[in-house]
């Protein structure tokens, strides 16, 4: 009984002290994609975040991603970082896997360039916190493709943005029917209202204007000069008559002289 009772208080005094260490390593957690599809020749980013429950520095934290072969083979190393980034310096990731995370914001991304079929697999992504030195790593699986496959959301926003587009398409040719229709029937309303000036016969064109401008000056000259010249004509008769009139006159003066010229020598 007495030896029962300490290995309940054992356990007890154990759980008490390791409890706390279980909660102290599970608090490093890391989130990955399940799996991401690149075209052959592409660059692709590897999306890695985590969180831990102890404070976050460059100097802290350490990140390493590796990479499994379809044919499982051995884990090769992809990068590695700890306060600054270390790029491969040799293997099928050498120029090709660089560093776009950020430790302050707890995102341990890479990207890869122009990736090729060769790197169709599983890549893993490890990240420590000290004192946080254990949890669970984020896997990825990559596929390397020809042609990038349409997911459902690409889809649907390809057929959204058809639809609008036609939409769009339809709404331009109704405006410029419309438009085309309006400047037609404003054109016909136009010429008729042009040609019904033109042959109304109370309004004449500007050409026949002028032409009777200058032939009602001209006949009002003819007139003038009609009414200037009678009044002289009629002065030249009347001074023409009198002079004749006084030419008469003189001559039946002469004659009365004569005959008394005449009846005298009769007498004497």
């Amino acid at each position: 009984m007495f030896d029962h009772m300490y290995r309940i208080w054992t356990l007890l005094l154990l759980g008490g002290f390791v409890l706390p260490g279980v909660r102290h390593v599970s608090g490093m957690d890391i989130y990955t994609p399940k799996e991401v599809e690149a075209a052959n020749g592409t660059n692709v980013k590897l999306k890695c975040t985590f969180s831990s429950s102890h404070p976050v520095s460059t100097k802290s934290v350490t990140v390493s991603w590796n990479f499994r072969p379809l044919n499982s083979g051995s884990d090769e190393s992809v990068f590695y970082y700890q306060d600054v980034p270390y790029p491969p310096k040799d293997g099928r990731f050498k120029d090709h896997a660089v560093w776009s995370g950020d430790i302050m914001r707890k995102d341990a991304s890479i990207t890869l360039h122009e990736v090729p079929p060769t790197f169709n697999g599983t890549f893993i992504c490890q990240v420590r916190n000290l004192p946080d030195v254990h949890g669970s790593s984020g896997e990825i699986v990559l596929k390397v493709v020809n042609k990038v496959s349409l997911s459902e959301i690409g889809i649907l926003a390809a057929v959204v943005g058809g639809a609008c587009a036609v939409i769009l398409i339809i709404l331009g040719i109704i405006v410029a029917v419309r438009f085309y229709k309006g400047k037609n029937t404003s054109t016909d309303i136009e010429i008729p209202s042009r040609e019904s000036v033109w042959k109304d016969p109370t309004v004449c064109s500007p050409e026949e204007a002028v032409h009777l401008t200058v032939v009602m000056k001209k006949k009002a000259s003819i007139s003038s000069d009609d009414e200037g010249s009678e009044p002289s004509s009629g002065d030249d008769e009347e001074e023409e008559g009198l002079e004749e009139d006084d030419d008469d006159d003189d001559d039946d003066d002469d004659d009365d002289d004569d005959d008394d010229d005449y009846g005298g020598g009769d007498d004497d």
